[in-house]
């Protein structure tokens, strides 16, 4: 432990933000969508062998350097699960392990079940501590943005990794709760999107996190139930609805520098090409299938850019810095 407190400048270390576990969360999804598009279409399987090798890596990385911060800078630590912005990403250190979860589920039942119920275990926690947080304090309409869904979305991927480890009659309540909260959020974002300021450049990405809960809520409703019924279609409907959307507003992504809020981008992409993988195999309609790859190929694409963009400034020292 005293190596990984010393791998970082202490200053550097102080300031290590929470949103590092986006990183694992955006690789985590990616790995995923490899590994349906071997089990469904027939890629390579040693690209998700190779991409879950890295996912594991980056969040053993992350959590070893954050729990140095917990312990030399706790203060720092206390700061962050205070912040109104920043308490969101707490869930995703948990939403991390439920989606390495999944991913070992074709590997290793046994590491797919600890990591599962570690996950699970800690996203109560940081569902309830969230949704605590927001009502013992007087919040702004201008602290809303779509990082809110972070601890809610969480909830929908309990089930999709969960099915055959706990009965399903636990993974509905997080269904539930996941479902319930993304319809109450949602309305007071868009409120804050239409009628106030916009967001500050950092968190425009943050837009693509509307994608993720119809398509992740999709996935998890498949997942619990099996049946492509109208409530399933009108999920993922929706996801591909504002995958749309934001695409639409390329324009104005195109002009933001670099934040580590770019992770924001990958992991919703991957949920939309998660859950385009899944139409297709319940319906073998071809258009699922070339909307698969067409996801498949831009996640990818997004995924790299923004890793290169990570490292690139990791290198200058530009990340972990005061804001």
């Amino acid at each position: 432990m005293q190596e990984q407190i010393k791998a970082i400048p202490s200053n550097r270390l102080q300031f290590f933000p929470i949103m590092m576990f986006a990183t694992v969360m955006g690789l985590g999804g990616l790995t995923l969508v490899f590994e349906r598009l071997n089990i469904v279409i027939g890629f390579p399987q040693f690209i998700g062998t190779t991409l879950l090798s890295i996912t594991v890596i980056v969040f053993t990385l992350a959590t070893l350097t954050y729990l140095a911060k917990i312990i030399k800078y706790s203060n720092e630590v206390k700061a962050e699960m205070t912040h109104p912005i920043r308490v969101n990403f707490f869930a995703a250190f948990s939403i991390s392990m439920l989606i390495i979860a999944g991913a070992f589920h074709g590997y290793n039942l046994e590491v797919s079940k600890l990591f599962f119920f570690f996950g699970m275990g800690f996203h109560t926690f940081f569902t309830f501590y969230t949704v605590k947080f927001w009502i013992n304090n007087n919040l702004e309409i201008m602290h809303s943005n779509p990082a809110w869904f972070i601890p809610i979305v969480g909830n929908l991927i309990v089930p999709i990794a969960g099915v055959g480890f706990i009965d399903n009659q636990f993974l509905y309540f997080y269904f539930s709760i996941g479902m319930f909260f993304w319809i109450v959020l949602f309305a007071i974002i868009l409120n804050r999107i239409i009628f106030h300021n916009p967001f500050a450049p950092k968190f425009m990405p943050t837009l693509f996190i509307l994608i993720a809960p119809p398509a992740i809520g999709f996935l998890s409703y498949i997942r619990l139930t099996g049946e492509l019924d109208f409530f399933a279609q009108m999920l993922f409907n929706l996801g591909i609805f504002f995958t749309i959307l934001v695409f639409v507003m390329y324009k104005k992504f195109l002009k933001i520098a670099f934040f580590i809020s770019w992770w924001a981008f990958t992991f919703p992409l991957a949920a939309v090409t998660l859950s385009s993988i899944l139409m297709y195999d319940l319906t073998q309609n071809s258009l699922f299938e070339y909307l698969s790859y067409v996801l498949a190929l831009i996640t990818s694409i997004v995924v790299l850019i923004v890793a290169i963009k990570t490292i690139s400034h990791m290198m200058k020292k530009e990340i972990c810095i005061m804001e």
